[in-house]
């Protein structure tokens, strides 16, 4: 018979890097702080109650490490535990985040992780007080997101003069993510199945596996049935594979391949600017909200739980505006 607190193993990440590890046990204090079936609660609470995304997951996993590193380093490892963490520890730690020039939006993200863990204690009853409570969380501020502008996008999707197999697979992914402003996590594990060429939209399942619909255009239509009917058989060879692109091991691409693929698109494509699959994404949103689209169905298309996150794309717009009026009133 299982424990009271035991919950079913979790498919949460792990890693050796961005997972925190207990101190020895010839450390002072022993493994006291963080104790690994409280850690392990606490993401299996993320992935199966909260169900959040993979990545999202590994960031609170490094976040809870590098306080644990502080404490380490600082000799504060010598207290009993968790109970015994108050809020000067979070205050002295979030300082020397400062002193080594950590930003106040990495800052603030590492409070909140703490935070979440503190109160899940907390509501598990191991401990009595959130020492978070009391602690103000920086502002971080948020800068307006890169985006490239239309010429620059027409430059990037120019049409292809290659039938080479893994060109138009990505010239077709560089479409796509422009065409629906997807997340690079949800366009390379897309499946083949999510995509509706006779409806003109795709099936993605984004943070929390939240189903939504987007739609596309015909010119990436075009693409991607040029590419599934011509290059993907010939990348997959004889092998078979449910994602919709593919690489010559018949596997989904990486999020960091395909971030160097969009690099080196751009340099082809003459582009100054640093870009990334995330400001494809960005300019996705911003174009539309340009030329008339209203807010809600950005969001909705975007994956935005929130609104007040898609409104920062009016800010961009706001700004453009600005520029235009500066440059262009005579009293600007």
């Amino acid at each position: 018979m299982t424990s009271k607190r035991e919950k079913p193993a979790a498919n949460y990440p792990r890693s050796d890097r961005a997972r925190p590890q207990p101190p020895s046990p010839s450390s002072p204090g022993g493994a006291s702080f963080f104790p690994e079936p409280f850690l392990e609660q606490f993401l299996q609470h993320l992935s199966l109650e909260r169900r959040l995304a993979a990545n999202t997951i590994l960031a609170y996993q490094a976040d809870l490490a590098s306080f644990l590193d502080f404490l380490r380093l600082n000799r504060l490892s010598q207290l009993a535990g968790l109970a015994e963490i108050e809020v000067s520890h979070l205050r002295a730690y979030l300082a020397s985040c400062h002193a080594k020039g950590i930003s106040n939006r990495s800052n603030a993200r590492r409070i909140s992780s703490l935070r979440a863990f503190f109160r899940f204690l907390l509501a598990e009853k191991l401990i009595a007080t959130d020492p978070c409570a009391a602690l103000d969380l920086p502002k971080p501020g948020r800068p307006l997101p890169k985006v490239l502008t239309i010429p620059e996008v027409n430059r990037l999707l120019a049409p292809l003069a290659s039938d080479n197999p893994l060109a138009l697979r990505n010239f077709a992914m560089l479409h796509l993510l422009y065409a629906t402003g997807m997340r690079v996590s949800e366009l390379v594990n897309l499946p083949l199945a999510g995509v509706n060429f006779m409806g003109g939209y795709i099936r993605v399942f984004g943070k929390g596996a939240k189903e939504r619909l987007i739609p596309f255009g015909e010119t990436a239509r075009e693409y991607l049935r040029l590419y599934t009917r011509d290059a993907r058989p010939e990348i997959l060879k004889k092998r078979t594979s449910d994602f919709l692109f593919v690489t010559g091991h018949g596997t989904a691409m990486t999020r960091l391949r395909f971030w160097q693929i969009v690099r080196q698109s751009a340099r082809l494509a003459e582009i100054s600017k640093k870009i990334s699959p995330h400001v494809l994404r960005h300019s996705f949103a911003t174009h539309l909200l340009e030329h008339g689209a209203d807010l809600r169905s950005v969001q909705m298309m975007l994956g935005h739980a929130d609104i007040a996150t898609t409104q920062i794309y009016t800010h961009v717009d706001s700004n453009r505006l600005k520029s235009a009026h500066q440059k262009f009133h005579p009293r600007g």
